[in-house]
């Protein structure tokens, strides 16, 4: 008996396990799956939203701090889903007002709509069977469906009432398919209309408590506020194209961010940029409780340049000039008979090598250039192409100076070494021509004439390896090293020959030593010959920024300091004291008096050049520093199928002295601060 006692006792305790382990499961099971349900829920009422609001691009200032390149503030409508109706019907109300307003002030708004604007609706003509098949899939119609099935399925979609005429039917179909098109979201807000007039704005604004979800914004646009200014150099802004998506992205740009496509622009882009914003919107319950600003905006950068406006319109107009009235008996004409009016100048900062200016002709004005674009596209002259970086020309005797560096500097010749000039030269089975019979003649005199039975001579002597290796010093083959594109040229060499596929012969390093062979070079890159020169064998890369500072320009974030390229390890002070004497004496050599650099209460150095340009015409060619005790500046010239190009020199320098005044005060000439342009 007892035992069964027992046994009973066991079997309650079981049960009474079993009944509160069953218990305790089926509440478990409500509180994870039933009452986690209904917690989910609550979370699930507060969503939150993130908007990116763009940030307003850097401005480009010359050297004066004149604004090329700016921004106007302009007015746009926008649709904010965070205040917006989501009653289609309330909604639409509200839009066919805002259209309404847009309308009576002829105010162009966003319709992407490819139907016609009245019944009997009709897609239209210049509707392409890409655009029709995207607006199908988008609003959920088959293939085959006509523009009035279209129209149906928009009016029912968005709720578009019959009381509405059908031409405001239609205009608000217009719209919501262009915010279906553009996914208008509360992270994207719609652009419904920009370039608002100020009444516009004003009624608007008066309106905006029954315009609900209605906002005004202020949108910055790009102005081209000075367009004859370096156009080549500055650039254009423009969207983010396929090819480039994925970088761009990759650095956090939204796909529709306006972004430099070239030039200064495009150099300068994470500068200019700035940093967008961004923007919470927080629902519960459907209720708007919290929009604030989670990143604030930060403005690009603005970018100052070494280009002062005014000095650069005089070089333009001093090359243009030239071009025009200059006649020469060399002047290469163009297929039509007419003068052919090209060439560049450019102008370096000689103690630091910054672009003082960059000439090019012929040009264009930026302001103009989608309007002309064709016109400039088709022109024989090639307005877009900048020749002061992109152009390639023989540098002709002008390397000459090249060639001295190397023999002085080797210690093949002296000051004092002559050759003799009997107006020809004989190397092996070849005769070579000289301009004039200059019997024995050293360096300095043989730079003055341009000798060149002189530096035949020479660079047989140095072979061509040599003259590659100073070339190199000098920078020819090179990119130079601005911040926006040039081209690199080349030098003549064997392999150079070979790749252009052109038989090397013992004659071609005679031809290398005088500048006429196979090698090419930019108006920029002869500058910077000289200014080498001028810095005794010291070569600095030329730059068009001179300082980055915030938006409102009270701050400085970065000052552009010298650079240098490459340092010629001169033997002796007489190796430039030679190669200069002979520049100072061709400054006075075949100068009529109205161009005369010998009346100027100073000494220059140059050295000019007219390489073969083809068959029948030479290009003219110049270089040049002055003043030549404490150079200040460095030039370069070329003229295309013309000649006497040096007798811009004058010009260029009494364009610097009215320009630039120097300040006695200042001493720190490697900030490129001793002279201060005037603003215009």
């Amino acid at each position: 008996m007892r035992d069964t006692l027992d046994y009973v006792k066991i079997l309650l305790s079981v049960l009474l396990v079993l009944a509160c382990t069953s218990f305790c499961a089926v509440r478990l099971m409500k509180i994870q799956v039933v009452e986690s349900q209904n917690y989910q829920k609550d979370v699930s009422t507060q969503s939150s939203y993130i908007q990116k609001i763009p940030a307003t691009r850097g401005e480009i200032i010359d050297a004066a701090g004149n604004v090329l390149i700016g921004n106007h503030v302009t007015y746009a409508v926008m649709i904010d889903e965070a205040n917006f109706p989501s009653d289609y019907q309330k909604a639409n109300e509200i839009l066919l007002r805002l259209l309404q307003i847009l309308s009576d002030a002829e105010v162009e708004w966003e319709d992407t709509l490819p139907i016609s604007l009245n019944a009997p609706y009709r897609f239209r003509m210049d509707a392409s069977e890409e655009e029709l098949s995207r607006m199908k899939e988008m609003i959920h119609v088959n293939a085959y469906a006509t523009a009035e099935n279209c129209m149906d399925v928009l009016f029912e979609n968005f709720e578009i009432s019959e009381s509405y005429t059908p031409r405001q039917r239609r205009m608000i179909a217009g719209l919501r398919y262009a915010m279906l098109q553009y996914d208008f979201s509360l992270s994207n807000q719609f652009q419904v209309a920009e370039e608002l007039p100020m009444d516009v704005v004003t009624e608007l604004s008066q309106l905006s408590m029954q315009l609900q979800g209605v906002v005004i914004s202020q949108i910055p646009e790009r102005r081209i506020e000075i367009g004859d200014v370096i156009p080549h150099e500055i650039g254009m802004t423009g969207p983010i194209y396929a090819e480039n998506a994925e970088e761009y992205k990759e650095k956090g740009y939204s796909m529709d961010a306006i972004v430099g496509i070239s030039g200064i622009e495009k150099a300068m882009e994470d500068e200019l940029q700035g940093k967008e914003g961004t923007r919470k919107i927080t629902f519960e319950k459907g209720e708007l409780i919290s929009d604030e600003m989670t990143e604030p905006v930060i403005c690009g950068n603005t970018v100052k340049l070494t280009i002062n406006s005014e000095f650069q319109r005089g070089l333009q107009e001093i090359l243009e000039k030239f071009l025009k009235d200059f006649e020469g008996y060399n002047m290469k004409k163009d297929e039509d008979g007419s003068k052919i009016n090209n060439g560049a100048l450019v102008v370096l900062d000689a103690k630091t090598g910054a672009v003082l200016g960059e000439a090019t002709a012929p040009s264009y004005d930026l302001k103009f250039y989608s309007e002309n674009y064709e016109e400039l596209l088709n022109d024989s002259g090639q307005p877009l192409f900048n020749r002061a970086t992109m152009g390639l020309y023989r540098p002709g005797s002008t390397f000459k100076t090249i060639t001295a560096t190397a023999g002085l500097n080797e210690g093949i010749v002296t000051g004092d070494t002559t050759f003799f000039c009997g107006q020809t030269y004989q190397y092996y089975d070849v005769t070579y021509s000289c301009t004039g019979y200059h019997r024995n003649i050293a360096v300095s005199r043989a730079l003055m004439v341009s000798c060149n039975s002189y530096f035949y001579e020479l660079a047989r002597m140095l072979n061509i390896d040599k003259i590659v290796e100073y070339a190199n010093y000098y920078g020819i083959g090179q990119n130079t090293g601005i911040e926006t594109r040039d081209s690199a040229g080349y030098m003549a060499t064997p392999a150079k020959y070979q790749e252009l596929g052109i038989e090397w012969t013992a004659g071609q390093v005679l031809q290398a030593g005088i500048g006429n062979g196979e090698t090419m070079v930019t108006p920029l890159q002869l500058a910077c010959v000289a200014n080498t020169i001028a810095n005794e064998g010291v070569r600095y890369e030329p730059y068009l920024i001179d300082s980055i500072w915030d938006y409102s320009q009270k701050k400085c974030v970065r000052k552009t300091k010298p650079t240098v390229a490459s340092r010629i390890d001169v033997d002796s002070d007489s190796v430039y004291e030679t190669i200069e004497h002979g520049m100072i004496l061709a400054s006075g050599n075949g100068f009529p008096s109205k161009y005369s650099l010998r009346n100027l209460g100073y000494d220059v150095a140059i050295k000019t050049g007219t390489p073969q340009s083809d068959s029948h015409y030479q290009d003219s060619v110049f270089i040049g520093y002055a003043p030549a005790d404490d150079p200040e500046i460095a030039f370069a010239g070329v003229v295309e199928g013309g000649e006497y190009s040096k007798y811009m020199i004058r010009s260029i320098l009494e364009l610097y002295e009215e320009i630039y005044k120097t300040d006695p005060d200042e001493t720190d000439s490697t900030e490129a601060e001793t002279r201060k342009p005037k603003k215009n």
